[in-house]
């Protein structure tokens, strides 16, 4: 009876070891986490990378670096990522022009977008405003309908690169108004601005909080923002929904994300971890700082975001015929 009580008792506990070992969770995060970013530092995506390092790595008492890995319009930072081993100590930040890549590649894509990640969790999202110089002779959105197509491709506008949440929202409006206008890339958000401040384009969509400090120095004039709701950064400025184009919307979104395979049980001990990071309330206001509102959810509910803009946005550059400028 007693060897039979002893080798129930050893089995409960190879039993017990079993359970612990198969959750991976359990030990998670035991070494350095990396981040990376595909874009250099400054701007927002950085913010969000280096916001959840310092926020994971004091709540679970690890190192947590960012590594920001910019070019090849992301390409680079993304596919690190892709071939990285799926155990949760490498993460993606993600962006809306994440979701564009596939269209714009096609079969030249390193990775597959959909198949290749994890998603992890939907950050936060904010609005673009289509602006002008506050001297240009555009007044509403509907004056920029109006003369583009009393003059076809004569408009230009800047971005800041094919792909870019900016040229989407363009194109977007180019699609959705039967109008055609000249895109002009550029190399990022400040050299745009200095560009149509300076008389070389005519107009540009980018994020409200790249645009606002001008807008508030009377040096642009926002006609409108992306969102179905106005955003809480230019409450006065309608949306272009609201201005005419039914419809229209353009969500800036940032997530989150692992390689695909990482083990369940780790995605969601992250996802409810930077849950948490997003109702703190420093946080929230080091994001509000930058125009950007927290968002949340399951890795569930972010996986739907990512699929249904790839094919949103897959869809309008099949149908625009984008090409990489």
């Amino acid at each position: 009876m007693k060897l039979l009580h002893g080798i129930a008792g050893a089995v409960c506990l190879l039993l017990s070891l079993s359970a612990h070992a198969a959750d991976p969770a359990e030990s998670y995060p035991d070494k350095q986490i990396r981040i990376v970013v595909p874009y250099p530092p400054g701007g927002f995506n950085d913010t969000l990378g280096r916001t959840a390092a310092e926020y994971l790595g004091t709540r679970w008492k690890t190192t947590v670096v960012v590594d920001n890995r910019p070019g090849g319009n992301t390409l680079i930072g993304n596919t690190i990522v892709a071939r990285a081993a799926p155990d949760g100590y490498t993460l993606l930040v993600t962006p809306l022009p994440f979701s564009a890549l596939p269209g714009l590649y096609q079969d030249k894509m390193p990775y597959d977008a959909v198949k290749d990640f994890t998603p992890v969790i939907w950050a936060g999202s904010t609005q673009n405003a289509l602006v002008v110089r506050a001297d240009s002779k555009y007044k509403t959105v509907q004056d920029v309908i109006d003369d583009a197509r009393k003059h076809p491709g004569k408009i230009n506008y800047a971005s800041t690169g094919s792909g870019s949440s900016n040229h989407l929202s363009m194109a977007l409006f180019d699609s959705m108004t039967d109008i055609k206008m000249t895109h002009i890339p550029y190399k990022g958000s400040a050299p745009a601005v200095t560009a149509l401040l300076g008389g070389d384009t005519d107009m540009l969509f980018d994020n409200v909080p790249n645009v606002y400090p001008q807008i508030q120095a009377g040096k642009l004039r926002a006609l409108a923002t992306t969102g179905l709701k106005r955003s809480p950064m230019l409450p006065d400025i309608p949306t272009v929904d609201e201005s005419g184009v039914r419809g229209y919307e353009v969500t800036v979104w940032f997530g989150i994300q692992a390689p695909a395979g990482t083990p369940k049980p780790i995605v969601t001990k992250l996802n409810q971890e930077l849950g948490r990071m997003l109702q703190d309330p420093e946080v929230r206001e080091r994001f509000a700082k930058q125009g950007v509102q927290p968002v949340g959810g399951t890795p569930e509910q972010f996986a739907r975001q990512v699929a249904s803009e790839i094919k949103k946005w897959g869809d309008l550059i099949q149908r625009a015929d984008i090409k990489i400028q």
